[in-house]
């Protein structure tokens, strides 16, 4: 098995695919907060290309963690000098590994948040780039940042010892303009729906209630730049750590599997300079929204909508639900009849093909993605990702089956045990003081009276309601899969009565 740090680099594998640049003569450009698996699967794969070309070297990446439960990625990321490697999976069942070495630095917040400012601050890093997930972004349903959240709270009365992503940005923006160093880019890497507006709309109300100049600064001095993120990344779990070792022969304690597609799609609002990821694949455009809105209403959602019925049915890989025909047939439906109807063909993205695309990736084998992962935080993901599909159908007049099965599915999964009575964790790190009032309830009503996640037109649509508490005792009677065929999932129109 071979060691994987710099000191042992040069003797991989040869299967181990490098990326061809002189990893001693790069230096950090990019700070990179949330170091997780997408991340280090898409945007560091995109910069390790990058820096094969000609003066590229000031862009490598400081990767940066700022939560207890990143340790272990503390530790893997120190001990290995940032470097871990990748293997891309395709449908085929062939594969590429690489390593990836534009990680050039890392730190861990916990151990000493003056070192992390101090970063962000220095001249060098030019842009800050974020995976905080969706719910991370403290934006409620009208858009207002949430002043009152523990972790803003502490950052605002302890500026000099943050511990969440805002306190530390915009503690070191206010450092950089004391200073007079040039602001760093904020750059969202978030699956949001105009992730770089919600990443300026957070930062600069976080801003604001610590210096009103500081904010109005930051408003005129700093780009925030919208994008649209695609790789499928599931969690690397033991059995799949093992499994990579075994592939690649390297004993790497951070290893990411993915497939092997990837898409990047940014707008060029870059105030203080960018690696060249325009000549690396990376789509560079004007405006964002509508590659999110597809990516978002289509990927996204169908992850969601097939998350919580699958995982009730006793599925646990993604790639089974997708080789079993109802559940095939009931995100080809959605696709077809409910989200992909109110989007239109873009360069470079064909929204027929796309569908067509997606499920052949849901269904890659090789990939192996969890169920439970696209069971994470719910209730942060369905206003965003499938509530603008809903409100279109119901302004609409058009069929709304599938997605109140969902919702009485997904009400049915926080109960805490599958159809076969196994017990599962309820992973909700973002909306988890809201859904405990659901998760305690006999009435499938709670949840329809959360307006955080279901939004306020649902339970003002009598009909939307009737069929979700019809579906909701049916799942209860019957079971989710004897529900979901009652319901002709495929069919443009539901089964009449």
């Amino acid at each position: 098995m071979h060691t994987l740090d710099q000191a042992h680099l040069s003797t991989l594998p040869a299967s181990i695919v490098r990326p061809g640049h002189d990893r001693t003569k790069v230096r950090a450009g990019i700070a990179h907060i949330g170091v997780g698996g997408f991340h280090r699967a898409h945007q560091a794969i995109y910069t390790d290309r990058a820096l094969t070309r000609p003066g590229q070297e000031g862009w490598g990446i400081c990767g940066i963690n700022l939560l207890p439960q990143d340790a272990a990625m503390a530790a893997a990321m120190k001990k290995q000098n940032g470097l871990y490697t990748v293997s891309e999976m395709a449908p085929d069942g062939s594969h590429v590994s690489r390593v990836v070495e534009c990680m050039v630095e890392y730190l861990y917040a916990p151990d000493s948040a003056e070192a992390v400012l101090a970063k962000l601050s220095h001249p060098d890093i030019r842009i800050v780039s974020l995976t905080i997930t969706e719910g991370g972004y403290l934006i409620d349903e009208h858009g207002r940042f949430n002043l009152e959240h523990p972790t803003v709270a502490h950052d605002l009365a302890h500026p000099e010892a943050p511990q969440g992503a805002f306190g530390y940005i915009v503690g070191a923006l206010e450092r950089r303009r004391k200073a007079g160093v040039k602001p760093f880019t904020v750059m969202s890497c978030d699956n949001l729906r105009h992730n770089g507006a919600q990443a300026r709309r957070a930062v600069v109300a976080f801003a604001r209630a610590r210096s009103p100049e500081l904010a109005e600064w930051i408003e005129r001095e700093v780009g925030f730049p919208n994008g649209m993120v695609d790789r499928i990344t599931p969690a690397t779990d033991a059995a799949a750590r093992q499994k990579l070792r075994e592939l690649t022969q390297v004993d790497d304690a951070a290893p990411v599997i993915c497939e092997d597609f990837i898409q990047w799609v940014l707008e060029d609002d870059f105030r203080n300079g960018r690696p060249d990821w325009h000549e690396v694949g990376v789509m560079f455009t004007k405006d964002v929204s509508p590659y999110e809105e597809a990516k978002i209403r289509l990927l996204n959602a169908s992850h969601t909508m097939l998350s919580y019925p699958a995982y009730l049915s006793g599925l646990r890989k993604v790639d089974d639900a997708l080789h079993d025909k109802l559940f095939f047939s009931y995100l080809r439906g959605f696709l077809d009849h409910d989200a992909g109807v109110w989007l239109k063909s873009l360069p470079g993205l064909d929204i027929e093909s796309y569908k067509d695309t997606l499920l052949r990736r849901f269904g890659n084998r090789a990939v192996g993605d969890q169920l439970a992962r696209l069971c994470m935080d719910g209730g942060s993901k369905i206003s965003g990702f499938v509530l603008p599909t809903l409100h279109e159908i119901l302004k609409n007049g058009r069929p709304y089956h599938r997605i109140a099965f969902f919702l009485a599915a997904y009400d049915r999964y926080l109960k805490g045990k599958d159809e076969k009575g196994e017990a599962y964790p309820i992973n909700e790190p973002n909306a988890r003081p809201l859904l405990e009032k659901v998760m305690a309830s006999d009435s499938p009503m709670t949840l329809i009276g959360l307006k955080e996640v279901v939004g306020t037109q649902i339970p003002a649509h009598q009909g939307f309601v009737d069929l979700y508490l019809k579906l909701r005792a049916q799942i209860d009677a019957q079971g989710v899969v004897a529900t979901l065929k009652s319901l002709d999932p495929a069919s443009k129109t539901p089964p009449t009565a």
